[in-house]
């Protein structure tokens, strides 16, 4: 193992979770020096550089988030000639000319660490020396490890999971990660990282086989993939919706944190799960409202709003990362930005339960014995079930996914 303070972060890319990364880990002091590559010039020097970095719209100034507001700003030493400045007594190293992950010189840096937030670089399984570039190219490039703030993308089906690549969430799954195999490492989205930690406690409490069937739809803040106007779509493209203004418009769109959660939490994969996403015109907090159908207990302990928010409550408390938060204040998504340490906040004041009873005939179900049913009355049985409606909130910038890819980044450089 290294010592942390000799151990460079590098980050590949500058944009919302790129930014938020450094913001991250300035706070953290964990890592002496980082390296961050933006791939292309920006500006007319460092000094535009800086100013993006020092400030966003979103959290405000950097340096009165970590400090409060009668903070001084933080960068100091800024040197265009040779790419770097100092945050808060940290070096910065940019470089700014190459964006295909094999020609980043992470070793001539001294980097073994790198995070990749660009969202271009996803499929772990494609060769390094591919025309559009490589997430395995940052290993070729001297880099020992690689997180990806992405769900990874394998575009040829027939092609499975790389064997040293692996999909974590801390708090879920975390512990997959073993530091002898595993080179690419995706830290998921932050829809998977929300709804994994709202699934989990109920997966735990019930298992898996009460848990009949269920579906999701974040109500997700706008992202940097969007349009500010309306823009003629590139050729080829068949989504029309994603070239609409998402200052004007709630747009519909698609979310892969359904196929995403099975890699986190196998017992997923049997059950499935549907998820949908709706964009809405804001630039940070999402909410995810997931619905699952749960067979009730024989016993007759009926399953309601209370016991549900029971569960959570106690998950909440029994939760050693802070990761899973419950509250039964009424919230709305500008109060929980920049929301510190939650992967998800249960909003109890809107749990919902409602019990029915479900009817199955059995002469419809296929390769079953008639003899199983020839002596039920219509031939016919009752199951009653329990459809569950719960609320999460996550940050899906600095608070929640951010917070967690920089616990992700340190526990593997732990064991570098």
């Amino acid at each position: 193992m290294q010592d942390s303070q000799v151990l460079k972060l590098g980050i590949n890319g500058l944009g919302r979770i790129g930014k938020l990364t450094l913001w991250d880990q300035i706070g953290r002091k964990h890592f002496k020096e980082l390296v961050v590559n933006i791939g292309r010039p920006a500006g007319t020097s460092l000094q535009d550089i800086a100013r993006y970095v020092e400030r966003d719209s979103t959290y405000g100034m950097l340096h009165t988030r970590l400090y409060g507001r009668n903070a001084k700003p933080l960068i100091t030493h800024i040197n265009d000639a040779s790419g770097t400045l100092r945050i808060d007594g940290i070096r910065i190293t940019f470089l700014r000319t190459q964006r295909n992950p094999a020609d980043i010189d992470w070793q001539k840096h001294g980097v073994r660490l790198v995070v990749d937030t660009t969202g271009q670089f996803l499929d772990p399984s494609l060769p390094v020396d591919h025309s559009k570039g490589s997430v395995r190219g940052h290993l070729q490039a001297g880099a020992e490890k690689v997180i990806v703030s992405a769900p990874f993308k394998i575009k040829d089906k027939g092609k499975g999971m790389p064997e040293d690549s692996v999909t974590t969430v801390m708090g879920i799954n975390h512990h997959a990660y073993d530091p002898r195999r595993h080179r690419i490492i995706s830290n998921a989205s932050c829809t998977t990282t929300c709804l994994a930690h709202m699934i989990k406690p109920i997966l735990d409490h019930f298992g898996p086989r009460k848990l009949l069937s269920a579906s999701m739809a974040t109500v997700h803040a706008a992202t940097g993939s969007q349009e500010v106007l309306d823009r003629l779509p590139e050729a080829g493209k068949t989504d029309l919706r994603k070239n609409r203004s998402i200052m004007n418009n709630i747009i519909l769109t698609s979310t892969g944190a359904a196929k995403a959660l099975g890699l986190v939490i196998p017992e997923m994969q049997r059950i499935g799960i549907i998820a949908e996403s709706v964009r809405i015109p804001t630039s940070a907090g999402s909410l995810i409202i997931l619905v699952m159908n749960l067979q009730e207990d024989i016993s007759g302990n009926t399953i309601r709003k209370e016991r549900i928010n029971d569960i959570y409550r106690q998950a909440s408390e029994s939760d050693p990362n802070g990761y899973l938060h419950y509250t039964e204040g009424q919230n709305v998504s500008c109060d929980i930005i920049g929301y510190p340490t939650a992967a998800a906040i249960i909003e109890g004041h809107e749990t919902h339960t409602r019990t029915a009873e479900v009817t199955i005939d059995l002469e419809t179900v296929p390769g079953l014995d008639a003899k199983i049913f020839s002596s039920l009355p219509d031939h016919q049985i009752r199951i009653p079930v329990t459809q569950v409606v719960a609320y999460g909130w996550y940050d899906n910038e600095m608070g929640s996914y951010v917070h967690m890819l920089g616990d992700r980044i340190i526990s593997i450089a732990e064991d570098l």
